[in-house]
């Protein structure tokens, strides 16, 4: 059978899709604190998670939002209650001058690096800098001219579906696709921050492969491991997941975000998960062979003379598996001894008449 075109994509040669492994991106966002050598820090610690690839967020306070004083500017509720926006965007953004170093870092340590866009001029950076891919944040999903003109890059975009209806993330898939993308992902995505277990409905992830046709993946903001391994067990191609050196140190999304030892489990686990999917199958494994003779089969109980009749006193039902199975029992009760048996003999026809 022929794959359908979009059932699958390449990010840097890595082939992304339902036959391989999951694609587990390290998002840094902006738990760099403001610090370019904490985030070169956190490049390294990333790649020795042994992600897939590393993932930070391109855009100034100007290119994202405005410096207004009026009540819609401004957080209520949440992590970052009463902040305005441009206030946590300032503080959050990675700023453009250290995007050439961060992408030397995780080239130099052999890991995908690549960006969420935010506006035009963040796509043409990354571009220059020769990202392979692009990755559209939920809250972006729904800025059509946006996807178009990163799609016109001619690279596969990732977008995240947080808040978006059916009929919005088919209109992204399709602006991406017919502007040039190479190819699209899209994340099932739950926009809060953290995401509590009970919202993360993960059986949304095989119900969009159905009905898109291209691969899905999760965007978790949970805390811990445990839905992007379900999300593995459903489907899931892709994980992204927040980063961070320490919680303890702060940051705008350390909250939700994993420390090194958790995203070394995280990707350990996911891979381990998709690797134990494997295939229906009823056969006895290699692996299994050699404990076919500790299977349970019929032995002699107890010293049978010559001529005496088999019964449940005398005949058992144990391990090993050297003599007749264990389903044979029913016949095997009421014939004869054709010999003397001793106990502890595996059972066997030509014992008996």
């Amino acid at each position: 059978m022929t794959a359908h075109p979009l059932s699958e994509i390449a990010i840097a040669g890595r082939r992304i899709g339902p036959g391989h492994a999951p694609f587990v991106i390290c998002e840094l966002s902006g738990n760099h604190n403001g610090s370019l050598d904490r985030c070169l820090e956190m490049v390294d610690a990333a790649a020795d998670t042994g992600c897939d690839a590393i993932k930070i967020q391109t855009y100034t306070a100007d290119t994202i939002t405005m410096d207004v004083d009026r009540p819609e500017f401004r957080i209520h509720g949440g992590l970052w209650d009463g902040r305005s926006l441009y206030e946590l965007y300032q503080e959050a953004q990675t700023p453009f001058e250290w995007h050439a170093a961060i992408f030397e870092r995780a080239r130099l340590r052999g890991v995908i690096i690549f960006s969420s866009p935010f506006d035009e001029t963040a796509v043409d950076l990354l571009d220059s800098l020769g990202a392979p891919a692009f990755k559209i944040a939920s809250f972006e999903a729904i800025d059509l001219p946006l996807i178009r003109y990163a799609a016109s890059k001619g690279k596969p975009l990732i977008i995240s579906t947080g808040m978006a209806n059916l009929a919005e993330m088919a209109a992204a898939k399709d602006a991406a696709l017919s502007a040039g993308a190479s190819g699209v992902v899209l994340l099932h995505c739950v926009s809060s921050y953290p995401a509590r277990f009970e919202d993360a409905n993960v059986r949304t992830i095989p119900d969009m492969a159905a009905r898109f046709g291209c691969p899905i993946g999760l965007s978790d903001h949970t805390s811990g491991t445990a839905v992007a391994v379900a999300g593995v067990a459903l489907g899931a191609c892709v994980i992204e997941k927040h980063f961070t050196l320490a919680r303890a140190d702060g940051g705008p999304d350390a909250a939700f975000s994993l420390e090194p030892d958790e995203f070394s489990a995280l990707t350990a686990d996911c891979k381990a998960a998709w690797q134990a999917l494997g295939r229906a199958q009823y056969d006895v494994l290699g692996s299994e062979r050699a404990n076919l003779q500790f299977r349970r089969s019929l032995y002699v109980n107890q010293d049978v003379p010559a001529g005496a009749i088999m019964t449940r006193a005398n005949v058992r039902s144990v391990r090993p598996g050297n003599g007749l199975p264990p389903a044979s029992l029913p016949e095997v009760l009421g014939k004869t001894a054709r010999r003397a048996l001793s106990r502890g003999e595996p059972l066997d026809w030509d014992m008996l008449s």
